[in-house]
């Protein structure tokens, strides 16, 4: 049996128009505890563990099954972005994410019986334009709560592509859940067919 260590909607949609059966469980962790433990690593290492530590927790509960983790986070000049908490935080992202090229950093994990048993990393790299103030509190108005389910406070598959004029990397590491390398994985454990 596959599991998600996820309740994400983008995940979970991704996984059901792949066609790949899965069962959905939120794992027993504090992320925002652990990134502070873990704040000191680097924006791609700091994914990584914490896709592994989604993945092992739910894997400890259900040992026999494939758990898959998998966490996204989103640097620029060296600072680490987290998902912002309101509306004023996500304002303040991206007036400073605003004229630059940050990092999106998509981390994968797979678990079984409390170990790590597969990894996969990518990354993309997209630059906003230089959007003026007024655009910044429409988009903000009409993102609605797209600004604080994503880090980064905007969603590219939605009203968020409106903020990029450059964008470099595959499409499911931006949406945080890099598809074709998992299903790669999958069929190695016949878990999709081949």
């Amino acid at each position: 049996m596959l599991i998600l260590a996820s309740n994400s909607p983008t995940r979970k949609d991704l996984l059901k128009k792949a066609g790949i059966a899965f069962k959905s469980l939120m794992p027993a962790i504090n992320e925002l505890g652990l990134q502070s433990q873990i704040s000191n690593q680097n924006s791609s290492a700091m994914a990584q563990n914490l896709a592994d530590a989604k993945a092992i927790s739910i894997s400890l509960i259900h040992p026999h099954s494939f758990v898959i983790g998998a966490d996204q986070t989103l640097a620029c000049q060296g600072i680490i972005f987290h998902k912002p908490k309101n509306r004023n935080e996500a304002k303040q992202q991206l007036q400073e994410l605003r004229s630059k090229t940050h990092c999106l950093n998509s981390a994968l994990s797979c678990a079984q019986s409390g170990e790590i048993i597969w990894r996969f990393q990518d990354k993309a790299e997209l630059t906003m334009r230089s959007f003026s103030d007024e655009f910044l509190e429409r988009y903000l108005d009409q993102a609605r709560d797209d600004i604080i389910s994503s880090v980064g406070a905007y969603k590219l598959e939605g009203l968020g592509i409106q903020l990029f004029e450059e964008i470099k990397g595959d499409y499911f590491t931006i949406l945080g859940f890099p598809l074709p390398a998992l299903m790669k994985f999958l069929r190695t454990r016949d878990l999709l067919p081949s």
